[in-house]
């Protein structure tokens, strides 16, 4: 049973979520925070599997909460939950921690299977939101700091097709289903991009991989 937190100082959001979790035989909700400092009592106290956070609440927002809980909790696997028109907030929400975006219309079969993913360990998002992480990426200048080595250095060309694909926000299964591989066989592939690469989470391989000129037409 994959046990979850939302946090959303919306009643009519919350209720939606707990509604749609009653109908999941493998999702209970543990527990509904109004605003970002009961979150992270919440998180504290009740340890969930996965972290549902709006990112803006009055007072403690969702960024500063998932700050502070991943403080006290590195592990916490947090999905951001985020409007169509948030982009100010994703960038702030992934250097905080969180692990995923989910637009907050996103259809309930994708919102189930974002916390299945979550829990996995993976890191779900909806596309929306990561088009336009990317756009933003794409359109931000570029450092001009020191050389140093490409950033596809050592990178195979499996890992390669693995990245574009990222790139273009598939998920594992739909990556493997893509390149006839298993679903671990693409995990090991992705923990290979982020040990060689230095991206630490999906979201950032996704901004590398349209960085890098491989993500697929």
């Amino acid at each position: 049973m994959i046990r979850v937190l939302v946090a959303d100082d919306q009643q009519l959001v919350r209720m939606g979520l707990r509604m749609l979790f009653e109908q999941s035989p493998d999702i209970e909700l543990s527990g509904e925070a109004p605003g970002g400092a009961e979150a992270v009592r919440l998180a504290a106290g009740l340890a969930p599997d996965v972290i549902l956070m709006d990112l803006r609440m009055p007072g403690t927002d969702g960024i500063t909460a998932t700050r502070r809980i991943l403080a006290d909790r590195p592990g916490a696997r947090i999905v951001a939950l985020t409007t169509f028109d948030d982009d100010e907030h994703l960038y702030p929400a992934l250097a905080a921690g969180a692990c995923g975006f989910l637009v907050k219309d996103t259809p309930p079969g994708e919102i189930l299977d974002a916390v299945r993913r979550a829990a996995r360990g993976e890191a779900p998002f909806s596309r929306d939101a990561l088009a336009r992480l990317v756009d933003r990426a794409v359109r931000a200048p570029v450092s001009s700091g020191p050389a140093s080595s490409p950033p596809l250095a050592g990178v195979t060309g499996r890992e390669r097709e693995v990245l574009g694909l990222i790139g273009a926000g598939l998920s594992n299964k739909e990556i493997a289903d893509r390149l006839h591989l298993g679903v671990t066989t693409v995990k090991t592939h992705v923990a290979s991009l982020m040990a060689k690469t230095g991206r630490s989470n999906r979201i950032r391989l996704a901004i590398l991989a349209v960085h890098s000129g491989v993500v697929p037409d």
